[in-house]
């Protein structure tokens, strides 16, 4: 009976030595796949310092350009201030030709009966000479 009780726990010794050697396998091979991570989480995290110093430039970039487009906008207000001046100052004078236009009509209407008048003796003058 003792050789029954030593033979079982050689055989417990034994297995238990060969779940130790696999569990070290095991243990080895996932220290090997924790230090693949962790060098990929330094890299990513390089990465993203380097995104985000990227980020910061074109936001540094985009917002000089929007300052850029606003003082060009406000440039261009005093341009169109003045087209609208000069718009204005069309349309008064415009308002007041016709104003005068109409209210000279009749004399305009006769300056120009006289003119045709006028055209028409100095053609029959120029006829007569020849």
């Amino acid at each position: 009976m003792n050789i029954v009780l030593y033979g079982s726990i050689a055989l417990i010794a034994i297995a238990f030595l060969i779940l130790v050697v696999y569990v070290v396998q095991t243990l080895k091979t996932l220290q090997t796949t924790l230090q693949h991570v962790a060098k990929t989480v330094e890299e990513v995290e390089k990465q993203m310092h380097e995104i985000g110093k990227e980020t910061a430039q074109l936001l540094h970039k985009t917002n000089a350009l929007a300052d850029d487009v606003h003082k060009k906008a406000e440039s261009l207000q005093s341009v169109f201030d003045a087209v609208k001046q000069v718009g204005v100052t069309v349309q008064t004078f415009n308002n007041s030709i016709s104003k005068t236009l109409t209210t000279n009509e009749k004399k305009i209407t006769q300056a120009i009966q006289w003119g045709q008048t006028l055209i028409e003796i100095w053609t029959k003058w120029k006829e007569k000479r020849k």
